[in-house]
């Protein structure tokens, strides 16, 4: 099939690191005769709900076996997916897309009333999406989302059964990019209204419209298989008829299942693992957007709010020390809450345009003197916190790192809590810790996608970090300045400095993926502000 237009990002910031080139006709007949992959998680699928999906495992996987109306399988360039053409009116403010004729793994048909539920049902209250937030330009979402007025009412339309409108309240110049995101794919009415509260939660209760399928997973094992679909519009170019996905939390099982062939793809954890493989073929290192941090709860530790303290515990923590010794995989420290590459404007790069100085940067002695200050201003003399992060070996040796480095703060105690993933995202939406290890991965390359989860109103805003300033330039940047480049940028930028400032998240780090693969692996891509891509993957 002749390749879709491309469209180009907002401020463009990133290139595929692709493994290989795609399969074209002169590789097809150097194909195995198995085209089979056995690819390792560090963590287990938690949804298939495409409005519930809030974590890269779960993204990862949806990204293979749906397709919404644009996706973005190696590049910042998107391709068109389901819709076939798209038209805006002068105003900015409405999106015409004519779809192809596509069928469901069920059979059905993928019309524009799919897309239509699917963005009611994300929007809906009763859904409870972390992600509804990122539909806010759509007309009435306000009062949808809140209970006001019924999902119907949202600005999306299926005029016939092939095209799809869509009505912004007000101009969105990245809206475009958001169309790869989980939360904007199609969704199947009848499978969900059948399903009901088990809609997505194993793979016999979801439909695919994707190169893929779920197949095996139960909704807690930690196993599950992409089978090549049939019914995907192009599935004459997909080679791979299934991708074997397997949760392995023990470096040295995962070395051991690689070594053995067990499995064609290992995420390296560790310095000593990718020292193992330095020199050889089968090492690549990818850089990636997710910026990881911690969350200081403000709501169930009200001493957070004293600006001391945590300029405390960022100073505190020696970040170069810790992707060198702890980490040795090509990670980054970061300086700000925005990942460095990100996105840029006139050859600016954001983390750049946002950093401020001595906010993330080890000095023990200015942060002990901090921390004695913040104590004395907030009325106590020590303070006993947990710290809340996953229970694999990586995040077990990261946990007692930084509770060894805060614990050099006078008066400070830290209990470590580690846990499995689930359960420790669960946490988060609870409210249930002190401090945790956690992260973002933006999903599209523009600063927004970053700095939105910290607005007051966000339901990923963990920390409760509430500041009216970020939050009015982060609304200027989307409303009066959305269709003037420089003016917007110059929002977000303000805006950028002052979550930096005032350290409404404590930056750590920005993760590198480093992996070990087969070089018989071919055409699996990896998206730096995504996720693998195994739509044209085969094995040679």
């Amino acid at each position: 099939m002749k390749k879709s237009k491309l469209l180009l990002l907002p401020f463009l910031a990133t290139v595929t690191l692709s493994l290989a080139a795609c399969g074209n006709s002169s590789t097809q007949s150097k194909g195995a005769k198995t085209q089979s992959l056995n690819w390792m998680q560090n963590a287990n699928l938690i949804t298939l709900d495409p409005s519930k999906c809030i974590d890269t495992i779960s993204s990862t996987t949806l990204n293979n076996v749906d397709r919404g109306l644009f996706f973005s399988p190696s590049s910042s360039k998107y391709e068109y997916g389901v819709a076939k053409s798209m038209k805006v009116s002068k105003d900015g403010k409405t999106y015409t897309f004519d779809l192809r004729k596509s069928k469901w793994s069920n059979g059905d048909p993928v019309t524009a009333s799919d897309f239509v539920y699917g963005f009611q049902r994300t929007v809906d209250p009763k859904t409870a999406s972390q992600d509804a937030y990122l539909m806010d330009h759509l007309l009435n979402y306000k009062e949808v989302s809140t209970g006001k007025l019924s999902p119907d009412k949202l600005g999306v339309s299926a005029p016939n059964k092939y095209t799809f409108v869509v009505k912004l309240s007000s101009p969105q110049s990245y809206f475009k990019s958001l169309l790869t995101d989980s939360a904007f794919l199609p969704q199947d009415k009848k499978v969900a209204v059948k399903y009901g509260k088990k809609y997505g939660t194993s793979s016999s209760t979801q439909v695919y419209n994707g190169p893929f399928t779920v197949t095996g997973w139960t909704g807690t094992n930690d196993s599950w298989t992409l089978a090549k679909n049939k019914n995907y519009y192009d599935a004459s170019t997909v080679r791979l008829n299934k991708v074997n996905m397997k949760v392995v939390k023990d470096q040295q099982t995962g070395l051991n299942e690689y070594q053995t062939g067990s499995l064609d793809e290992l995420s390296l954890s560790g310095k000593q693992q990718v020292k193992n493989f330095k020199g050889s073929k089968e090492l690549h290192t990818y850089k990636t957007m997710y910026s990881n941090y911690l969350e200081l709860n403000e709501q169930k530790d009200p001493e957070f709010k004293n600006l001391k303290l945590r300029e405390a515990l960022s100073l505190a923590i020696d970040r170069k020390d810790y992707v060198t010794d702890v980490l040795g995989d090509g990670s980054n420290p970061t300086k700000g809450f925005v990942a460095d590459g990100l996105a840029n404007y006139k050859g600016k790069d954001f983390a750049a345009a946002t950093y401020v100085k001595g906010t993330a940067d080890y000095n023990l002695d200015k942060a002990k003197k901090l921390w004695k200050e913040g104590l004395k201003e907030v009325g106590k003399k020590s303070l006993n916190l947990t710290l809340t992060y996953d229970d694999t070996d990586v995040a077990k040796a990261t946990t007692e790192y930084l509770q060894a480095e805060f614990q050099k703060l006078p008066g400070l105690k830290v209990s470590n809590v580690n846990l499995p993933r689930q359960q420790r995202i669960s946490r988060l939406f609870s409210g249930n810790f002190d401090l945790v290890v956690t992260g973002w991965d933006p999903g599209y390359a523009d600063p927004i996608s970053a700095l939105n989860i910290r607005t007051s109103n966000s339901s990923i805003n963990f920390s409760k970090w509430q500041n009216s300033e970020f939050d009015n330039y982060i609304n200027k940047s989307n409303t009066v300045d959305a269709n003037n480049p420089a003016k917007r940028w110059d929002d977000l930028v303000k805006a950028g400095k002052l979550v930096n400032k005032e350290l409404g998240a404590v930056p750590f780090y920005q993760t590198s993926n480093p992996v070990a693969l087969k070089t018989n692996v071919k055409g699996v891509t990896f998206n730096p502000v995504g996720s693998w891509d195994f739509s044209h993957g085969y094995v040679e």
